[in-house]
């Protein structure tokens, strides 16, 4: 009995062990996730601006952009690999997500195109996550662990973009209800204004219309 209880404790010991390593691990993760910058960039009318990153065959890419200023709010984008091969194209287009891999090690170039404006400029908001270069699997519990960081990782700077994001989106929307609002407030004000103008306009016509001339 004393060599099953024993042998039970230790049992709970190595779950409660492997509990904390992978608490660990977990925090690990967070404390190493780089910070997901976002960059702004202002684009000109019939003006184009493009950003580059070099990488190496393999590595996964992704592009995320949001436009949160000017005109309709739409942009015209394109990436572009080393040998000018058109991975992505889209117009006027409002925000979006595109991921893929490297074909080949190079220079890739995305560009943020307002040739369509005649007079307003664009402010874009944007990341490009460049994933890990491809690496060797490893056998066993150490490979798959690996792996597992690995995807936690990617997670949560997903997470942390679309945190941004919808910060944006949200700065966007409440932009839009304040100038509606005050467009409203500022449409009541020219109407009662108006109604007292064409009030007064009527009393003083009617008082004219009836008035006695006298002729001396």
């Amino acid at each position: 009995k004393k060599i099953v209880r024993h042998s039970c404790a230790r049992h709970t010991v190595g779950k409660m062990a492997a509990r904390m390593a992978l608490l660990l691990c977990l925090l690990s993760v967070l404390w190493l996730v780089p910070d997901a910058g976002c960059y702004f960039v202002n684009v000109d009318a019939h003006a184009e601006e493009c950003f580059f990153d070099r990488v190496s065959s393999g590595m996964k890419l992704g592009l995320t952009f949001e436009v949160v200023e000017g005109g309709f709010l739409d942009i015209d984008v394109k990436i572009l690999g080393p040998d000018n091969r058109v991975i992505y194209t889209g117009e006027r287009e409002s925000n979006g997500k595109y991921t893929f891999a490297a074909h080949m090690d190079g220079v890739y170039k995305y560009c943020f195109s307002n040739q369509m404006s005649s007079m307003t400029p664009k402010t874009v908001m944007f990341s490009m996550d460049v994933g890990e270069p491809p690496k060797d699997h490893m056998e066993g519990d150490e490979g798959k662990l690996e792996e597992m960081v690995a995807e936690l990782s990617q997670g949560l700077q997903v997470v942390k973009h679309e945190q941004e994001y919808m910060e944006v989106r949200e700065r966007i929307h409440r932009m839009i209800n304040d100038n509606t609002n005050s467009r409203v407030v500022w449409w009541s004000v020219f109407e009662a204004f108006l109604l007292v103008a064409m009030t007064f306009g009527q009393i003083y016509y009617l008082k004219r219309f009836f008035e006695v001339k006298r002729v001396i």
